[in-house]
């Protein structure tokens, strides 16, 4: 098992016993198991997962963020009529590069 892996397990682990996550609760875990890690993983990982809420960004993993798709769908919306005539003017350049007279097997 690698060092990083180890030290997100211990930290789900703390997560889901509705415990904070420090270094030190980190390192207890890890020792535990047997699995030896630089003492730099334990203090990375707890500092970067202080004040954040493991359970929802699990259940968020894959969804959509809200700012990207609103600011997408606006783009959409205004210029919906424009974006299939863009298409077919590039499909076209597309074709055209075929008729240079040479290709890639000639």
């Amino acid at each position: 098992m690698s060092a990083e892996l180890a030290v997100v397990y211990a930290a789900l682990i703390l997560e889901d016993d509705n415990v904070e996550i420090t270094a030190d609760k980190l390192q207890a875990l890890v020792s535990a198991a047997g699995v030896e890690v630089e003492p730099i993983w334990f203090s990375l990982y707890a500092k970067a997962l202080a004040g954040q809420d493991l359970k929802a960004l699990l259940l968020n993993v894959g969804a959509p963020g809200s700012g990207p798709a609103v600011a997408a769908g606006g783009a959409a919306a205004a210029g919906g009529a424009d974006a299939p005539a863009e298409e077919a003017k590039e499909e076209e350049k597309e074709e055209s590069d075929d008729d240079m007279g040479f290709g890639l097997f000639d």
